[in-house]
């Protein structure tokens, strides 16, 4: 039997769990990976054969923890101060002989833990259901094409496609490699990339996982070049799947509003506490019955708890989380939500989520020569300058485009399209000029090169910021002679980028250079030789500009920010609406030379941020946050990750976005569509708007409670409500209409209104007068409802030994009037403006149905022998239904009118 201290051993060397040796892949040559998983390089696995492997290795992925059981899950929904309360006045009634009321309030506490359980069941689905949505995707050779699938379905043997910004997928062998480098913390706890080379070889078995250059890891990251290896474990056969013990991390976040409301709760627990003890007191004065007083205190306790709160607010986020997906933005983290309520400065990317992300080269030009491109058909290049161009930006680009269909960065796919239109498809080039080396994109130099077999010996081409390419080269092509670059034609270069991006296209130079060997990537970019630019343009999206607009009426500042050309983003923006001028954009170089200070005073003069690097990002992040802005930031690279991660609510591209920007973004929008985020904020305002009617309905009802019975105790009054009536109430009557205000259709016109102040309180805006009015109004006709009831029998509030019968029919009348006002003042709070017809009565059918069947239950429960006995009740005559009826229309009915006089005081105000 192997010890654990050797099982570990074994394992970090890669043994597997039972002892038998497996293949140590990093000291084999890719040779033998092909061979042994029977795949070729350039074809890689069929479908079929890729299915068949997948029923037999399982899906790639982690196990996760092992589930909470059902009744751990109960249990859980029993640890809080308001549950507390509860179980300690059920025990009183048992002790007092109350056995009905007893069974009932427990009934209660069970229901409460039933609902929380099936609630929680519900969200841990949801989750599951968002992770399958944000799975990391990998790039993998099918059938010889490469095709983007879920990480998920990969097998064993199949040929993976690596670039930066991607995380690894699964454990590869890997087969080729360029200036690969894979941060490897994950695995090994070293957050310095390590530099991979397919063709190192490691003959020592015991190489630590740091080391085994030739491999990479499933769940490391590619933070620069390209690579590409076959896949040898997938899943919990990995390395990280040998030592990973869970799958999937606790993030029990709470939102500032959840903070709130468990304060809110457990103020009202102490608040329970405190009026029992008082209640007492009371009893010890008017020397009143300590049976009854225990009865009155348990009702107290009772009504000061709103039992269906927690489990309403985190069924309106849940509703509303799942309909933000449908509209495209998938919430990662529950802050967001609300967040996005206050949400007053949006930075945008401009490609593809202002545009729509299709480039197309419109216009190209060599040395004194500007041709346009033609949309459709092809030609012939008129001249070699022009057919030189064309083959250096086709050969140093890692896009495709075949039959409609392509892949890669919408910039190459454009330079590939425009090859094919010249007759220089990439598929010839390629046959013909074979790619030996290269030195990849990265956003500080602005460049990529290739270096290409041409002839006997290769020949560089390079492509990129055409104001970049004219500092390093030396030369130029002008009518098919190479000539040293003077400042007349560097000056010449630089006119015809900027007409070019005058016309708000993006411009993009060409150079090469030959050499008789094969150079090393630092070799590549100097002493170059400039064949031209071509400029390109990529279409605003149609439906942006309306949005752009309605988030200005909102009182939110849309800012783009992009590494496009000066020219060409203040043309797109002003096209948009987000600039007027000129004067409200500022290049990164414009940054880097102003001082902090002064960039952080003058940010809000700035609406465009062009040529821009990640870096500048967080700085224009960190200025506009200085002044009290609330920022949201969309990205999708991955040096994109620290803005996201600064912003107040960072959003990652669903399509175009890497995992990594997916990882460290709070929503990340499906469509990469910036009238996505508009939406989110809309939809973000109307959920917290949502909530907070649920909050502010659900403590009016429990207010009006408290004051029915409070001032019944006070002034020596029969008590009008039992304990087991006020559950009812509180746990099925309220319930329905409170859910129903969180869904509600929310405000049509919400975006006409300021962003939320995040430090604003809970009550603000009149929320609290609309509470106390309302719990006032409830609580006086529930009184007076019961003096009603007593009054037919001809007592008063203040007779002695009033019967069993006719204190039960009193009751009935207030637990009526109780229930049936709360139904009905839930109609009010739908808008603390606009009256129920100007929003339409019947626009939120959900709450007009909770509003018949809370009437309903209530007939059912004093209308049926066996209901009516346990909560000691009567049926009503048909005069006294219309009385309760007329009463409980007093709060709505006041609250409308109160609603009448703002709307003439704020009409009579702008007038």
């Amino acid at each position: 039997m192997l010890k654990e201290t050797e099982m570990q051993s074994l394992r970090r060397n890669g043994f597997p769990e039972d002892g038998v040796e497996e293949i140590m892949w990093f000291t084999k040559p890719a040779k033998d990976a092909f061979r042994e998983f029977e795949v070729g390089p350039d074809r890689g696995l069929s479908a079929e054969e890729a299915k068949a492997r997948l029923e037999k290795h399982g899906e790639n992925k982690l196990k996760g923890k092992k589930k909470k059981s059902i009744i751990a899950l109960f249990f859980a929904q029993l640890k809080d101060m308001l549950i507390y309360v509860l179980l300690g006045a059920a025990v009183i009634t048992l002790l007092i002989g109350e056995y009905t009321d007893a069974v009932i309030i427990l009934l209660v506490v069970v229901l409460n833990a039933v609902i929380g359980v099936f609630q929680e069941f519900k969200a841990e689905k949801a989750i599951e259901a968002l992770q399958k949505m944000t799975t990391p995707r990998a790039l993998v050779r099918r059938d010889g094409e490469v095709k983007e699938i879920d990480s998920r379905t990969l097998v064993p043997g199949d040929i993976v496609v690596l670039d930066a910004g991607r995380y690894v997928p699964a454990d590869l062998r890997l087969t080729e490699s360029v200036n690969l480098q894979i941060e490897e913390s994950a695995l090994t706890g070293e957050s310095v990339p390590t530099e991979k080379r397919a063709s190192d070889l490691h003959e020592d078995a015991k190489t630590p996982l740091g080391d085994q250059s030739n491999m990479a890891f499933m769940s490391t990251l590619t933070t620069y070049g390209r690579g590409e290896g076959v896949v040898v474990a997938t899943g919990m056969n990995t390395e990280i799947g040998k030592i990973a013990k869970v799958l999937d991390e606790d993030h029990e976040e709470l939102t500032p509003l959840q903070k709130r409301l468990a304060g809110l709760g457990k103020m009202l627990g102490y608040l329970a506490i405190a009026i029992c003890a008082l209640m007492f007191v009371i009893a010890l004065i008017q020397k009143r019955d300590l049976f009854e007083m225990f009865l009155t205190a348990i009702s107290l306790a009772v009504a000061a708890i709103p039992e269906g709160l927690p489990a309403i607010v985190a069924i309106v986020l849940a509703l509303g989380v799942t309909r933000m997906s449908r509209i495209h933005a998938i919430v990662k983290r529950l802050p967001a939500v609300e967040t996005l309520g206050s949400v007053n400065i949006i930075c945008s990317d401009k490609t593809g989520t202002l545009t729509q992300n299709k480039m197309t080269v419109v216009h190209t030009y060599t040395y004194r020569h500007f041709e346009d491109v033609p949309k459709e058909g092809a030609k012939t290049a008129g001249s070699q300058d022009l057919k030189d161009m064309i083959k250096s930006f086709v050969l140093c680009s890692d896009a495709t485009y075949e039959d409609g269909e392509s892949t890669g960065d919408p910039t190459e796919v454009a330079l590939v399209v425009l090859g094919q239109k010249y007759h220089l498809a990439k598929k010839d080039l390629e046959g013909s000029f074979a790619r030996v080396a290269e030195k990849p994109f990265d956003s500080d130099r602005k460049l990529m090169s290739t270096l290409n077999k041409e002839g006997s010996g290769y020949r560089v081409h390079t492509k990129g910021a055409i104001d970049n390419i004219l500092k390093i080269a030396t030369r130029a092509l002008v009518d098919g002679q190479v000539v040293p670059l003077t400042d007349e034609i560097r000056a010449n270069y630089l006119k015809a980028a900027e007409e070019m991006s005058d016309q708000a296209l993006r411009v993009l130079g060409a150079a090469y250079k030959d050499t008789d060997r094969v150079l090393e990537p630092d070799e590549m970019e100097n002493d170059l030789i400039v064949t031209g630019l071509v400029g390109m343009i990529d279409p605003p999206r149609l439906e942006v500009k309306d949005s752009i607009s309605k988030a200005k009426r909102a009182g939110i500042t849309p800012v783009m920010i992009t590494g496009d050309h000066q020219h060409t983003a203040a043309a797109i923006a002003t096209q948009l609406g987000i600039a007027t001028s000129l004067d409200q954009t500022i290049s990164g170089s414009e940054i880097d030379a102003m001082p902090a200070q002064e960039f952080r005073d003058n940010i809000n003069r700035y609406r465009v941020f062009a040529r821009v690097s990640p870096e500048h990002k967080v700085k224009i992040v960190n200025a506009f946050q200085s002044h009290g802005n609330i920022v949201s930031m969309t990205g999708d690279g991955v040096n994109d990750a620290p803005s996201l991660k600064t912003a107040d609510i960072g959003v990652a591209m669903g399509i175009t976005g890497t995992d990594v920007s997916k990882g460290a973004s709070d929503m990340i929008l499906t469509d990469d569509n910036f009238t996505t985020i508009v939406a989110a904020i809309e939809e973000g305002r109307n959920i917290y708007n949502n909530i907070k009617k649920s909050v502010i309905f659900l403590l009016s009802c429990n207010l009006g409670e408290i004051i029915s019975i409070f001032a019944s105790v006070l002034f020596f009054w029969p008590v009008p409500l039992l304990p087991t009536q006020i559950l009812w109430i509180n746990l099925i009557t309220d319930t329905f209409p409170a859910i129903a205000l969180g869904v509600d259709p929310g405000d049509k016109h919400i975006m006409n209104n300021k962003p939320r102040d995040p430090k604003e309180g809970f009550f603000a805006h009149g929320a609290a007068f609309h509470a106390v009015l309302g719990g006032t109004l409830i609580g006086v006709l529930t009184l007076l409802a019961f003096y009603f009831g007593l009054n037919e029998y001809g007592f008063n509030m203040g007779s002695d030994n009033i019967p069993g019968h006719v204190l039960d029919y009193a009751e009935t009348m207030a637990f009526v009037v109780l229930a049936v006002s709360q139904l009905f003042y839930s109609l009010a709070m739908r808008n603390s403006r606009k009256s129920i017809f100007q929003i339409g009565l019947f626009s939120n059918k959900y709450l007009i149905g909770a509003i018949l069947l809370g009437m309903l239950l209530q007939f059912v429960v004093i209308s049926i022998p066996v209901l009516a006995g346990a909560f000691h009740v009567q049926m009503l005559s048909l005069r006294d239904w219309l009385i309760v009826i007329l009463f409980a229309l007093v709060p709505l009915v006041v609250n409308e009118c109160i609603k009448i006089g703002l709307r003439m005081r704020s009409h009579s105000n702008e007038a």
